[in-house]
């Protein structure tokens, strides 16, 4: 793109979103800062959410639909383990764990024999997250759960003008970014991380220098599954766990792995932040169309950068 191009797009959006931050600032300091706190928040979760998904779709090319299942699976998982042991920390293990398990299962058993049929991995992954929110839907029936952190996680922190803010909600986000920069590098570099992306850019010879390919692939599927229901603990610790929720963080997902470009953990990134901080501004000051933001975003997204903020052309 020609400097002057880039140049305008910065501008035409940069100037209104600085003269909205003045006016924010000036009219109500407190409500804008502490609206960015839970934005930023708020993009912790959907980051966490997204870069299992980033791993599957937009890393391996397998179209899981039931990712949001995994989230609200390891919610629940958690929540029975936690609810019987009293340990938060083994609810967030049995949560990534039971999520994992689940999502080596539909690798080995279902992802294998269908690579490169897009269609019918949609397909298939619909009719598997209908069957899986029916079976929790029977189990733990329509109530409403949440999980109490840790006492050391419970208060609030002190900080400049907003006065004070969720301290579970502070560690969310310094989590995030922990585990965002480890993924980074075990996808840059690591051995096994660097199989991952040959594997996708070239199956067959990956496998003809002796690589067990399958393997590999089970691995990655299994740990971006853990992430969400890792996620869906610290999620249903933040806010709930309820039915639906698998439906509202598999959108989400896609969302974020749509604007910030398939296969990028730092494109997830810039998506999930992008996405939790304009939905918070949206029910902040527009509550009425703060849902069309999100989509406003991706729309504009798809328009000028079809493959994503950080997303490569195919």
């Amino acid at each position: 793109m020609p400097k002057f191009w880039k140049w305008f797009w910065i501008i035409l959006i940069g100037l209104p979103l600085a003269v909205f931050a003045i006016w924010a600032i000036d009219s109500n300091a407190k409500l804008f800062f502490l609206t960015l706190l839970n934005g930023l928040t708020l993009a912790s979760l959907y980051f966490l959410v997204a870069s299992g998904f980033t791993l599957v779709f937009g890393l391996m090319r397998n179209v899981n639909l039931a990712h949001g299942s995994l989230y609200l699976l390891g919610a629940y998982t958690g929540f029975v383990v936690g609810d019987a042991t009293g340990s938060w920390l083994l609810a967030v293990a049995a949560g990534f764990a039971g999520s994992a398990l689940l999502g080596l299962f539909l690798q080995v058993a279902v992802f294998r024999f269908m690579q490169g049929q897009d269609l019918r991995q949609t397909m298939v992954t619909i009719g598997i997250s209908i069957v899986l929110a029916d079976i929790m839907l029977w189990i733990w029936g329509g109530e409403i759960y949440q999980f109490d952190p840790p006492a050391w996680m419970i208060g609030s922190t002190k900080l400049w003008v907003v006065q004070t803010f969720s301290t579970y909600r502070l560690l969310l986000l310094l989590a995030s970014i922990v585990i965002g920069i480890g993924l980074w590098l075990f996808l840059n570099r690591t051995r096994v991380g660097m199989l991952i992306r040959a594997g996708v850019d070239d199956r067959a010879m990956l496998s003809a220098a002796g690589v067990n390919v399958q393997l590999v692939f089970a691995i990655t599927f299994a740990v971006g599954a853990g992430l969400a229901g890792f996620a869906g603990v610290v999620g249903g610790t933040a806010l709930s766990i309820a039915p639906g929720e698998d439906t509202r963080y598999l959108l989400a997902s896609l969302v974020v792995v749509i604007v910030g470009g398939m296969g990028s953990v730092t494109g997830a990134a810039i998506g999930a932040l992008l996405i939790g901080v304009a939905e918070q501004y949206g029910l902040a000051y527009a509550p009425t169309y703060g849902v069309v933001f999100t989509f406003v975003i991706m729309a504009f997204v798809l328009a000028f950068r079809p493959q994503g903020i950080l997303g490569k052309r195919a």
